[in-house]
This record gives structure tokens, C-alpha cells and sequence, in this order.
């Protein structure tokens, strides 16, 4: 690390945090970055010189912990402690310490307006002005890595962010409306690989739905982004350990092109075990292609040089709620498929099947007393492995009234429940 004074701030370069996620209930660094600290605010920058965090230093800020992080997609997402830090906390609804409050519509059951607070928005015009600053500096003087570091930094103006997330999706194909709940553990921080358009099902209830049809991706197109997607991300490629295989069911794209494209992506990314851990993997799969896929497909992926999360849409066990929220399957599927979920989970050490279900006012007590029922006979996996995954409806009133409906789901299941949250990428 090389540090230096520059007036009214301090530059640090080649900033090293931990090498892989952590949890925990303060704030911890990750990755390599470089860190301009003010009296009053703390930047971070990545390895292409794009600012991707905030945070504030006086006692003015809300909290030591809170802070800004930009996303990939350009959406700056404000992390918050909550108001209860026991275990009936965010930690008890998300399996993490912080809430991302996003700035779209989501279906959170925890609702902040943080945009509210001119303390917090005051560190967006601090922001103004540092990159005024660092414009205006003189450059004599400084050593080459500090002035070319500046030169990056002050090269990556809202602008060229905003254009860079268009590119990003333009790469894509399209712009990710919702990532696995499993991306949480690694803070959402994920390279997306799309493998797969549209969708088996258009069910009413789901708000990220797309309107096409199923079509898997050629390995022409998939071998394009990957070239793409390695320019794109550039130098802070370093920094990534994770591999989305998108979009809404890469499943069902078979054990073919999802192993061609992870191996692929795992060379030409990099990717490498990290303090003993490998890089991970999610994807989505639907009902019918979890049940149609064959032990050969999980044996492959578990071969993969990934830990792999497979997040599956099971929603409702009731076959009146399937069917009021246009889901073309029925209770007997969703129930093989939790089962199915157990097994794989049992037998397979490097995939773990996770499952969403609804969570809403409107919604039967029929519903909530199969889900319960469902969740409480489940026999424990090991490790606890197979994490329930609660979505509030979008249009669900009073969502933060949900929380009692949820802590009692979850005190009958022997399998972790959390909330669902939906973020973009």
C-alpha cells in the first residue's frame, strides 16, 4: 500500500481487503482498491478507476458500518444496519448483517428512505467534489502510479458510468432483472453469463418476468460474451470469484451448455480457489427442469471447479394458490421438487438447491399451513444445506406487518428461511 497526502485528502493505492466474502456485523473490506479518505468521507475506487463506495466518518453519519456501494448496473445501493440488531433482526429476515435498501421498486418487507437523510445524500456532493479536486490537481511532483491512478478515477465520470452499464447490457443482451437470493454471500458481486432467453412459465404473480419464450443461448453466442465480458470488466476482473449463468432458467438449458460455459468461464476469468474456497456458481431453474434433470447433469456440475447454488421457484405447495397466481404446475410437482431439492442437497458436496416460496396478506391460510406443514417434516440436510427463500408479493400491503407471518414460518422449519430480496443487476 502507498499512501499519500494531497491536501485536504489522503490517496492509498493498491488497498488490499479479504480475499473472499465474510460475514460479518461490521464493515469489511474486500478485494484490491484504491481509498481517498477526507475529514468527513472514505472513496473507494476499483481496479479500472471506478468509484464503487461511500461511506461517512463523522459522527454525523448514521452509522460506522452504513455506506454506498455502486453496483455494476450503475445503481447506487445504500447498505443500513436496521433498527434491531438481535437476532429477531436483519440477520434473522436475510442471513446477512446489512439491508440493501435499493433504490427501485422492490419487495423488501424492510422499507427506508434513505434519501430522506441530507447527511447521506450529502456524501453524493462530496463525491462533486473530490472529483473537482482531483481534476485540479497539479501533477508534477506525484509518482507515476499515483498520477496514473488519478487520471483513471477522474477518466470515469457519471457519464462514462452510465455508459459503461449500458454496455454491460448490451454484452448481455438485456439488462438482469433479478439475481439468485443465493448471490447474497457473495454481496451480489457476480459476473453474468447469459446461457439462456425467456422462461418455461409466465406466471401473474412474478414482477421480473420475461414476455419470451424459452431459447437457449448457441455456444457461438456464449463464447462471445465471455470475450466481451473480459474486455468489459478489464483489470477489476481480479476482484471476481463468482459466475451467474443466466437468465430466469439456465437450468433448462442442460448439462451441455452449462458445463461449456463455466468451464469456459472459469479459464478465461480466472477464477481460483480462494483460503481453500472454490468460486462459485448460481443459476435459476424451474419445477419442470429440476424434476427432468438426471443424476448425470449434477454429477457433471458437481465435477465443475465451482460451488454451485441452484435457486428453484417452487412458490406454493396449495394447488388453489398455484393457481391463482397462473403457475402451470401442480402441488404434487412442487412437492417432488422439495424433495428432490433434499436429496441432491444430501448427496452432491459442491451444489446446493435452494427454494422460493410467497409470502403475502392476500394469500390463503391453505397456503401458509401446507408451506408450514411442508417445511416442519423436512428432514435436516446436512450442513443445514438448502436455504428457504420467502418473496413478498409486490403488491402485498403493510409488508413490514409480514414479519410475524414470516418468523413463524421459519420457527417451524428445521432447513434456514430468510426473505427474499430482489436486486438487479
Amino acid at each position: 500500500m502507498a499512501s499519500l497526502h494531497l491536501g485536504n485528502f489522503t490517496i492509498s493505492t493498491q488497498m488490499r481487503g479479504n480475499s473472499r466474502f465474510k460475514k460479518s456485523s461490521y464493515y469489511l473490506n474486500h478485494g484490491k482498491y484504491t481509498e481517498i479518505k477526507t475529514s468527513k468521507y472514505e472513496f473507494h475506487f476499483n481496479l479500472n478507476g471506478e468509484i464503487i463506495f461511500i461511506r461517512g466518518l463523522d459522527k454525523n453519519w448514521p452509522h460506522p458500518s452504513e455506506h454506498f456501494k455502486r453496483t455494476d448496473g450503475n445503481d447506487w445501493v445504500y447498505y443500513s444496519v436496521g433498527d434491531d440488531s438481535s437476532e429477531n433482526g436483519i440477520i434473522s429476515w436475510l442471513g446477512e448483517y446489512y439491508l440493501p435498501c435499493l433504490p427501485y421498486s422492490s419487495n423488501s418487507i424492510w422499507e427506508q428512505n434513505h434519501l430522506s437523510n441530507p447527511e447521506i445524500m450529502n456524501a453524493f456532493a462530496a463525491w462533486s467534489q473530490l472529483y473537482a479536486n482531483l481534476h485540479g490537481l497539479p501533477r508534477p511532483g506525484l509518482s507515476s502510479e499515483t498520477g496514473d491512478c488519478i487520471n483513471q478515477i477522474i477518466g470515469n465520470d457519471e457519464t462514462v458510468l452510465y455508459h459503461r452499464s449500458q454496455e454491460l447490457f448490451s454484452i448481455m443482451g438485456e439488462r438482469i432483472s433479478v439475481l439468485p437470493p443465493d448471490t447474497r454471500h457473495v454481496d451480489y458481486d457476480v459476473i453474468p453469463l447469459m446461457i439462456a432467453d425467456g422462461c418455461l412459465y409466465h406466471c401473474k404473480f412474478c414482477c421480473v418476468q420475461s414476455a419470451d419464450r424459452f431459447q437457449a443461448r448457441s455456444r457461438t453466442n456464449i463464447a462471445g460474451q465471455i470475450q466481451e465480458l473480459k474486455r468489459f470488466f478489464g483489470q477489476n476482473i481480479k476482484n471476481y470469484n463468482a459466475l451467474f449463468l443466466g437468465n430466469h432458467d439456465a437450468l433448462q438449458a442442460g448439462g451441455e451448455i452449462i458445463h461449456f460455459a463455466a468451464t469456459e468461464a472459469g479459464t478465461a476469468f480466472d477464477f481460483k480457489e480462494s483460503h481453500g474456497k472454490k468460486p462459485m456458481m448460481f443459476l435459476f431453474g424451474s419445477v419442470d427442469s429440476f424434476l427432468k434433470s438426471e443424476n448425470d447433469l449434477f454429477d457433471e456440475i458437481d465435477r465443475l471447479p465451482f460451488y454451485t447454488y441452484i435457486n428453484i421457484g417452487l412458490e406454493s405447495i396449495d394447488a388453489a394458490t398455484l393457481a391463482s397466481i397462473h403457475k402451470p404446475i401442480s402441488s404434487d410437482k412442487v412437492g417432488n421438487a422439495f424433495r428432490k431439492m433434499i436429496d441432491i442437497n444430501r448427496l452432491y458436496k459442491h451444489i446446493e438447491v435452494t427454494a422460493n416460496f410467497l409470502i403475502g396478506a392476500e394469500l390463503s391460510p391453505d397456503h401458509y399451513e401446507s408451506l408450514t406443514e411442508l417445511l416442519r417434516s423436512a428432514p435436516v440436510a446436512p450442513r443445514r444445506k438448502g436455504a428457504i427463500y420467502l418473496s413478498p408479493l409486490k403488491d402485498s400491503p403493510r409488508k413490514r406487518e409480514l414479519l410475524p407471518r414470516f418468523y413463524e414460518i421459519k420457527k417451524q422449519s428445521p432447513l434456514p428461511v430468510h426473505v427474499y430480496l430482489i436486486q438487479r443487476l
